[in-house]
């Protein structure tokens, strides 16, 4: 028998105490928008608790959070120390997750279990990550109480805001200095480990014109009508971005969409008034500030030649896009070394389309990749969408890959 063995049979031995302290998660909503989400970081912190762990409680300061958007955050970190020396080696997930929405054929918040999968608004991204990697740090606990020799540290980090975009969660945990870890790994799925991810821009355009009678429309500014001009400008620059490759496998061109349209006064009145906010997806290979530029270039030459329309832009999001950092290849190796022995196949190194918490580590110069429990695809799990499950086999055996992984690099395995 082998360390990873000894692991593994640990893991095993409490699969179904893991899949219980993951509907205890799933229990507790933590809905963002609106982001109240301290009673759900509270949750987990008190099952923390309850397994020996020493949890660090961070709670982010009401006037940051007013002015970012959101209720209640409190980040989690469990730090674990093994032996003398050794890296630091942090595992990030997210427990704020999307609004359930309508279509359900079973209810998101009870982790209802079936045919082996889970049921349940954030079981797939990334509560269940929260349970992966807690459940392989108390894996490797066992093994050095059990007297293997290990050396380092791990850090749970679990935080509370990724849909709004991290910066009162893992952003907060490293602007204030709470952690500098050697090396990440953040919450993904379980047969592809994720070394790169698009950035993102996000905006809302304001467009101003004067009210008047729908009767006489010349005695107003139709706002309307210069945002038709906005939109078609975006969606023909959105066409033309499908033209623009990424080098990076599994990205494959940057996107522009408009999600959201406000607006008007009455059916009677001339509009005064237009919001719009546009979401535009960055390949690792552009610039943010060239990218933002040429966007406000674009909304207010569509614009132009309107009389009497007044255009705002505003930035609601910059998240920079995820490159890779030297010394993420070592956790590429290790995570594929045990992704063959665990799932039996090859694990491709690869990028992604969206934009996650990743990149804030990255931007600290830390090495990270992004693995943990999940199908192949985020269509396969309904992520953010009814019906969102996760199969528990999955979970169990992304426990095993990530208790393997931290293990070679406490162990200088690497």
């Amino acid at each position: 028998m082998n360390a990873y063995d000894d692991l593994g049979r640990w893991i095993d031995a409490r699969h179904a105490e893991q899949i219980e302290f993951l509907r205890a998660l799933v229990r507790v909503p933590s809905d963002t928008p609106p982001g109240d989400n301290a009673p759900a970081a509270e949750k987990a912190a008190e099952l923390l608790a309850a397994m020996g762990f020493a949890v660090e409680r961070h709670p982010v300061p009401e006037d940051f959070l007013r002015a970012y958007g959101m209720k209640s955050v409190t980040n989690l970190i469990v730090r674990q120390r093994f032996g003398t020396g050794g890296p630091t080696i942090a595992l990030n997930a997210h427990g704020d997750v999307v609004p359930p929405g309508e279509g359900w054929t079973r209810p998101p918040y009870e982790g209802v279990v079936e045919n082996g999968r889970m049921y349940g608004r954030g079981v797939a991204v990334s509560k269940c990550d929260i349970a992966t990697y807690t459940y392989a740090l108390a894996a490797l606990r066992a093994l050095a109480q059990g007297g293997a020799a290990i050396n380092g540290a791990v850090e749970l980090h679990f935080t509370y805001d990724e849909e709004f975009g991290g910066l009162a969660g893992p952003g907060w945990l490293l602007e204030h200095n709470l952690t500098r870890p050697d090396y990440a790994i953040a919450a993904s799925f379980s047969y592809a480990i994720v070394t790169a991810h698009n950035g993102c821009l996000q905006f809302e355009v304001t467009v101003h014109g004067q009210s008047g009678h729908g009767a006489m429309p010349e005695t107003g500014r139709d706002a309307f009508r210069a945002g038709v001009a906005i939109l078609n400008a975006i969606y023909a620059e959105a066409d033309a971005l499908k033209a623009k490759k990424s080098r990076v496998r599994g990205i494959d061109h940057p996107t522009m969409i408009v999600g959201l349209i406000e607006g008007g006064i009455n059916t009677n009145v001339v509009p005064d008034r237009l919001t719009l906010r546009l979401d535009r997806r960055m390949i690792p290979e552009e610039g943010p500030a060239a990218v933002e530029a040429g966007v406000r270039e674009l909304i207010m030459a569509a614009a132009q030649g309107h009389d009497g329309i007044r255009v705002e832009i505003r930035r609601l999001l910059l998240a920079n896009a995820l490159t890779p950092r030297p010394g993420h290849e070592k956790l590429v190796a290790a995570i594929r070394r045990h992704g063959l022995r665990v799932f039996g196949e090859e694990l491709p190194a690869t990028g992604v389309p969206l934009y996650a918490d990743a990149r804030l580590y990255g931007e600290h110069g830390v090495p990270i990749v992004m693995y943990g429990a999940g199908p192949r695809t985020i269509a396969e799990s309904n992520a953010k969408r009814p019906d969102e499950n996760l199969l528990l086999e999955d979970l169990r055996r992304a426990t095993h890959v990530v208790a393997g992984t931290v293990c070679d690099f406490l162990t200088g395995d690497v």
